[in-house]
């Protein structure tokens, strides 16, 4: 098998990977920094506090950003389709 196209296909796969985790990602960074915030103000050192926020904030993430998720997904996986005739012939 040629290495490049090898290291092409992971290079994609990771650039997918990404892409699909960076709004959850993102979104419990944003929570987390403002709950943060907030308990420094308050002086308020409540472990809890910050728990649900943040999985509030990832599941509207997931309601926001689901579409566009799944539109990349699908379009990783045809292309991962077209390429598998090609895979088959340099093995």
């Amino acid at each position: 098998m040629n290495q490049e196209f090898i290291i092409q296909l992971l290079h994609s796969s990771v650039k997918v990977g990404l892409l699909l985790s960076a709004p959850f990602l993102l979104a419990t960074l944003i929570s987390g920094l403002i709950i943060s915030i907030f308990q420094a103000v308050t002086q308020i050192n409540e472990q809890t506090l910050s728990f649900i926020p943040k999985i509030i904030s990832v599941f509207i993430s997931g309601i926001i950003f689901g579409p566009w998720m799944l539109k990349v997904m699908i379009d990783y996986m045809q292309n991962i389709f077209r390429v598998v005739p090609k895979i088959v012939l340099l093995i």
